[in-house]
């Protein structure tokens, strides 16, 4: 007997990738380079030189029964270290290698996460705009995913709805700042409400909620400034992190948990997690590609382009008449759809072979999401697809 619940997902598939499939299908039909895909997050810049210099070192110099070999079950001792250092030296914490757990990517960070702070039957609060992986991330953990409408006018949390959502079974709060599809980063006076508000809530109902902080974004951050990291300004914080997008290295799966030292048995949640990846077959994630993070924690891949990208797609968006907030960082924008239905709106888009995604799966219908993690010449060449669209759908021309 099959497991019905894994097949009744099969009818449920993610629109993101959907529509990434029709991109592709499309373009074998027209040439990729003639479809202005805005549908996937893959980063489109190369890893930096570092990271790779530093594989062919390792692959030349290092044991190669140490260096394929299995790790230890709480993973490599001296990555961890560097990790505590790098962020604690970034962001003025106090991490040591004990409270560093290295997984395999965001996604395995988020699943120790979750069953660290949960039990099955608890729920976790999120906020909309989110990314649409994290229901079944969290209800594969036994969870309940409750989700706070958007607050559309700046996407920073929507504080009326998060009261109405906590309560004595909550486990944590699950934030994404800069947030995949939005953009936004949230600010330290929204860092800051948010932590005497989960403050009180744990002294409300007598235990400690947590905070998962996922942050595969960090880096991405567009005028200079700093994200504000919210494991400062919330003791019970489990950090969730990918090395994908800052070195642009999806495809080899690596990241970690940090937990704030402060927070409830600090001291216990790395040991948890090597039991936890167990169970779940998150187990040792890749010692070379560990062994190489260790060098290159404070190097990114050249990651201008994207605010290159977001500037020029911003700047487009307003001459045509989107309401749309600027983003503070990520490769992601999601302005208002012409129409109620985004759904409608983006199938008419891709008559002019543009790939966009509604906003429904992000839990905000109306919107969509464009990732502009495309080469710049492909951006501005969408531009007349979207101009076609406004002018022959919509009646709308550029300002």
């Amino acid at each position: 007997m099959i497991a019905q619940h894994y097949k009744d997902m099969l009818s449920a598939k993610s629109v993101i990738r959907q529509i990434s499939e029709w991109s592709t299908a499309r373009g074998q039909e027209i040439g990729y380079e003639n479809v202005f895909d805005y549908s996937l997050g893959n980063p489109s810049v190369p890893c930096p030189a570092r990271f790779t210099d530093t594989c062919r070192r390792l692959l030349a110099d290092t044991d190669p029964v140490t260096l394929h070999g299995y790790t230890p079950t709480l993973t490599l001792p001296d990555v961890r270290a560097a990790v505590a250092q790098s962020l604690n030296r970034r962001f003025g914490m106090d991490y040591t290698a004990a409270h560093i757990f290295m997984t395999s990517g965001a996604a395995g960070a988020l699943a120790h996460a979750l069953r660290c702070v949960g039990v099955p039957g608890q729920n976790v609060v999120t906020f909309a705009p989110f990314f649409p992986e994290y229901k079944p991330y969290v209800e594969g953990a036994g969870l309940t995913l409750r989700i706070a409408p958007p607050r559309c006018a700046d996407f920073q949390i929507n504080f009326d709805a998060l009261d109405t959502l906590l309560d004595e079974n909550t486990a944590a709060v699950l934030i994404n700042s800069p947030n995949n599809p939005s953009g936004t980063a949230y600010s330290a006076a929204t860092l800051t409400r948010l932590a005497d508000v989960l403050r009180a809530a744990s002294q409300k109902f007598g235990h400690h909620i947590f905070l998962i902080s996922d942050e595969p974004y960090r880096e991405i951050a567009f005028g200079g400034a700093q994200i504000p990291y919210p494991a400062k300004f919330y003791d019970d914080t489990l950090t969730c992190y990918s090395f994908s997008k800052s070195l642009s290295i999806p495809g080899e799966r690596m990241g970690y948990v940090a937990a704030n030292p402060r927070c409830e048995d600090a001291d216990s949640i790395v040991p948890m997690c090597g039991q936890i990846s167990r169970g779940i077959g998150h187990n040792c994630p890749a010692s070379l590609i560990q062994m190489a993070v260790k060098d290159c924690l404070d190097v990114t891949g050249d990651l201008r382009v994207y605010e290159t990208n977001m500037q020029l797609i911003y700047d487009e968006l307003l001459s045509l008449g989107f309401t749309v907030v600027k983003p503070d960082g990520t490769f992601y924008i999601f302005p208002k759809a012409p129409e109620p239905d985004a759904n409608a709106f983006c199938r008419k888009a891709q008559k002019y072979d543009l790939a966009l995604v509604p906003g429904d799966s992000f839990g905000c219908p109306g919107y969509f999401r464009m990732a502009y993690c495309i080469p710049t010449e492909k951006v501005r060449r969408s531009f007349a697809a979207l101009e076609a669209l406004m002018a022959q759908e919509y009646g709308v021309t550029k300002q």
